[in-house]
């Protein structure tokens, strides 16, 4: 049996695991519990995952193990088989979840040994656009402002009619400034900044950038599809204490300072699947009626630029899901 055989295996198999955890998830939307919510998603997606024939590492979960009882960083998972790096977030976008809002998904990305940036669950500053841009080079440092004017220029559109993705943060008004200073228009969320980053690269997203600082984990994720569709991300991670510099020393960053693009994050052979948990601009959400549940996932690889979606039935009296 050839490696290349198993990978596309896994490709389908990464399907089902994204689907236990978006089911489970999805029977606390609008519930109010983001814990409860998160917990059952981790439940499913580490029981899947456990049963898959793989010998994985957990490079990017949710969060180191002190501060994680499952899934955490460095956790193993599969009964046996190929090595391969695991970057998971079994629901990005829990306060979404929990308040029955749009676009949270349940997220899985795998590559062989060492192909992720393994990263402390920490801040990281962003900047992405999609494929039909992803050879324009920008200097990530400079103003928000002059950024956008670049990216206009390149892509010979219009400033006014560009839409940057933004997370809703405090900490962003002065970026939100900056932006809104070129006459580009800019798409706030409350969350899911994985999706938001895919979105770039698929022209009905009405997204064509986007800019800020999210968690380092969503970042090598979004690295993941953009590497299997196309895209480019920079980014740079950000340290609130000396206490953070060491754990990503410990794990292995040696320059705080460096600038990481799309091939830093996620390199060599990657696949990457998701599944709607709450209804998106990338996927449909769950859906349950009359004991039959309707989920739709994308599932794709970096080796053959190949992109699937999956709309699957589940019958709700023969399958159970995990809680």
């Amino acid at each position: 049996m050839s490696k290349d055989f198993l990978d596309r295996n896994l490709a389908l198999e990464a399907v089902r695991v994204t689907e236990a955890a978006a089911l489970s998830s999805s029977l606390h939307m609008g519930r109010g519990d983001e814990k409860a919510a998160d917990q059952a998603a981790v439940n499913a997606m580490r029981d899947f995952l456990n049963n898959l024939v793989i010998d994985g590492t957990v490079v990017i979960g949710e969060g180191e193990r002190d501060k994680a009882p499952m899934l955490y960083i460095g956790e193993k998972v599969g009964k046996g088989g190929p090595k391969v790096d695991i970057a998971l977030d079994p629901l990005e976008g829990t306060t979404i979840t929990a308040k029955g809002g749009e676009n949270a998904l349940s997220v899985l990305a795998m590559a062989e040994e060492g192909g992720f940036l393994h990263a402390p669950d920490i801040y990281m500053h962003k900047i992405a656009y999609g494929k039909k841009y992803q050879d324009l080079e920008i200097d990530p440092e400079s103003p928000a402002n002059e950024i956008v004017q670049k990216f206009s220029d390149f892509a010979d559109m219009n400033i006014k009619n560009i839409v940057v993705c933004i997370l809703d943060r405090p900490r962003h008004q002065e970026l939100i400034n900056k932006v809104r200073q070129t006459g580009a228009r800019i798409k706030l969320i409350s969350d899911g900044d994985v999706s938001a980053v895919i979105a770039t690269s698929f022209e009905d997203s009405g997204v064509d950038m986007y800019m800020g600082i999210g968690g380092s984990p969503e970042g090598v994720l979004a690295a993941a599809a953009l590497r299997c569709i196309g895209g480019r991300i920079y980014s740079k991670l950000v340290f609130s204490d000396e206490s953070e510099k060491k754990r990503a020393a410990d794990m292995g960053i040696k320059d705080a300072n460096k600038i990481y693009t799309t091939n830093d994050l996620a390199s060599g052979d990657v696949m990457f699947s998701a599944t709607g948990v709450t209804n998106g601009t990338l996927l449909q959400g769950v859906l349950i009626k009359n004991n039959i549940a309707t989920t739709q996932s994308v599932v794709m690889r970096s080796k053959t630029k190949t992109l699937r979606y999956v709309n699957a039935s589940h019958n709700l009296t023969i399958k159970d899901i995990i809680t």
